[in-house]
């Protein structure tokens, strides 16, 4: 997928310092050559920010949203109950808790209020399902997806080789 100058998908987070885990799923985006635009977008000190973006992402051409949060992890609800593009919810861990927090808080969300929910720390995996959500649409990054995961059956093929050799050679 050739990386065009409007966003196909916003990665926001609630502080500049959740861009230490979320920085994964930007790689991700870069990887594949999609469209992305980053922005600080806090559910509680920003909260008109987060009310404006989530109602306007759609009309500028964004077609899945990535929200990254921690502590209370509101972002990734609160936005997705203003907009209707998927939201994927990244938990952010921090000093206390480890995360699980903002886990709980991003995967508990009402019925009719959906927000896909990685694994803490998992923007890795958000920028993957970000890409799957785009690609039935577009059959080059499908293409992409599907050679990405070629890599990856056969970097485990390569890590099973290389363990038998090691306990052969014990």
């Amino acid at each position: 997928m050739a990386e065009t100058s409007a966003p196909l998908v916003g990665v926001i987070m609630g502080s500049d310092s959740d861009y230490t885990v979320m920085t994964d799923a930007v790689q991700v985006l870069r990887e594949f050559g999609i469209a992305h635009e980053v922005e600080v977008v806090s559910a509680h000190r920003t909260p008109d920010k987060m009310v404006s973006y989530a109602r306007e992402a759609a009309g500028r051409g964004i077609r899945v949203i990535i929200a990254g949060a921690g502590g209370a992890a509101h972002l990734p609800g609160m936005v997705a109950s203003m907009t209707t593009l998927p939201v994927i919810g990244v938990p952010v861990p921090l000093a206390k808790l480890d995360g699980l927090d903002s886990l709980l808080s991003i995967v508990q969300m009402p019925g009719g209020i959906p927000v896909a929910t990685v694994s803490i720390g998992g923007a890795k995996n958000a920028g993957i399902l970000a890409a799957r959500i785009l690609g039935p649409s577009d059959p080059e990054l499908a293409q992409q997806l599907a050679d990405y995961a070629d890599g990856l059956t056969a970097a485990v093929g390569e890590k099973n080789d290389a363990l038998k050799a090691r306990i052969a050679a014990e």
